[in-house]
C-alpha cells in the first residue's frame, strides 16, 4: 500500500533498521538481552525516528502488552486519570511488564504532566513508559528525573548514508555532489526522504544546491531594500522551480542575506527576528507561500521605516 511514499516504505520496522549512534544502539541491544526497559524519553528533532522506535520497542524488542497515546490530542489531566491509569493499575495477560507510548509528551498540560509523575512512581512494577518529545525542556524536571532521556539525533555520516541506502534500493541517478546537498534537511531523516522522492522524477537526483537559495534569497533581499516588494511575489511564484518550492531553505537563506547585505544594526536585527518568526510560522501556516510573502511585507515595512 505504500510502495509509492518513499518515507512509509522506508520507515524502520526493526531495531536493525534504526539510524542509531553507537551510544544508543548499545544501549537498546542491552534490551533486547535483558527483555525489560526502564522509563525512556525519545528526544531530539522532529523526523529522526522517536515513534517508529517506541513502535519498535514494544512491537519487536519486548512483544509486550501496550497502549499508543497521541499526548497533542489527548493532552489534558482526564487522560492521566483515566486512560493511563486504568492500564496501569492491572498486569498485563502474560505476567509481562506493560508499556505506555506517549507521543509529543511535552504536549501534555502542567497539570497532566504533574498528575503522571506519581503514576510513573506508583505502577512501577507493572508498566513502563515510553515519552517522545520535540522539546524537552517542555517536559517538567519531575517527569525527566524518572526517565533515562536518550536523544536519537544521529551522526551527519549515518544520515547520508540512510540517504544513499534509499536511493540505492530506489535505482535513481545522483553524484556525490547532489547527495550532500540534502544535509540542509538534517538530522530530519523524513524530511530528507520526502526530498528524495520528490527531487528524483525520472530516476535521476536534482537537489537545488544552497549556492541557488543563497543567490536567489540575495536578489529577493536587493527586491526589498530597493522598495519594490509588489514584484516580489509573481517573481517568486513563477520561480518555484528554482528553489524546489522549499520556501522554509528560502527563508533561511534570506535571514544570511540579511546579515551580509544590510548594514544598519538596528534595521538588520529586525529584520533577522522577523524572519526567525516566520520560519517558526512555517509550522503550522496552511499556505508556505501566502506565508513566505506576509514575511517579505514585514521585513518591507522595516526596511522603510528605519530610512
Amino acid at each position: 500500500m505504500f510502495e509509492n511514499l518513499w518515507v512509509e516504505k522506508y520507515r524502520p520496522g526493526t531495531l536493525g533498521e534504526m539510524v542509531l549512534t553507537s551510544t544508543n544502539r548499545t544501549l537498546l541491544d542491552e534490551c533486547v538481552s535483558s527483555s525489560t526497559i526502564p522509563n525512556m524519553m525519545l528526544c531530539g528533532k522532529p523526523g529522526i525516528g522517536k515513534t517508529s522506535l517506541a513502535k519498535i520497542i514494544v512491537k519487536d524488542i519486548l512483544e509486550c502488552q501496550y497502549i499508543y497515546i497521541n499526548a497533542s490530542d489527548e493532552n489534558g489531566i482526564d487522560t492521566v486519570r483515566t486512560k493511563i491509569t486504568n492500564f496501569s493499575v492491572t498486569k498485563s495477560i502474560d505476567g509481562n511488564i506493560k508499556v505506555i507510548i506517549l507521543d509529543e509528551v511535552d504536549g501534555l498540560t502542567m497539570d497532566a504532566q504533574r498528575a503522571l509523575r506519581n503514576i510513573m512512581e506508583e505502577h512501577t512494577k507493572y508498566v513502563r513508559f515510553v515519552l517522545t518529545a520535540n522539546f524537552h525542556h517542555r517536559v517538567i524536571p519531575a517527569v525527566q528525573s524518572r526517565c533515562q532521556s536518550i536523544d536519537l539525533t544521529p551522526n551527519i555520516t549515518d544520515y547520508l548514508a540512510r540517504c544513499k541506502y534509499i536511493l540505492d534500493q530506489e535505482g535513481v541517478e545522483y553524484q556525490s555532489d547532489d547527495l550532500d546537498r540534502i544535509r540542509v534537511h538534517y538530522p530530519d531523516l523524513r524530511k530528507a526522504t520526502n526530498e528524495l522522492q520528490k527531487q528524483s522524477p525520472g530516476g535521476v537526483l536534482n537537489i537545488v544546491d544552497q549556492q541557488t537559495y543563497e543567490t536567489y534569497a540575495g536578489n529577493i533581499l536587493k527586491l526589498l531594500i530597493s522598495g519594490k516588494v509588489m514584484k516580489i511575489r509573481r517573481n517568486v511564484i513563477e520561480s518555484e522551480h528554482v528553489f524546489g518550492g522549499d520556501y522554509i531553505s528560502l527563508l533561511r537563506s534570506i535571514f544570511n542575506a540579511i546579515d551580509t547585505q544590510i548594514v544598519n544594526d538596528q534595521c538588520k536585527s529586525e529584520c533577522m527576528l522577523i524572519v526567525g518568526e516566520y520560519i517558526y510560522r512555517t509550522a503550522f501556516v496552511a499556505d508556505q507561500e501566502i506565508n513566505f510573502y506576509t514575511c517579505m511585507l514585514a521585513i518591507s515595512k522595516s526596511i522603510t521605516s528605519s530610512r
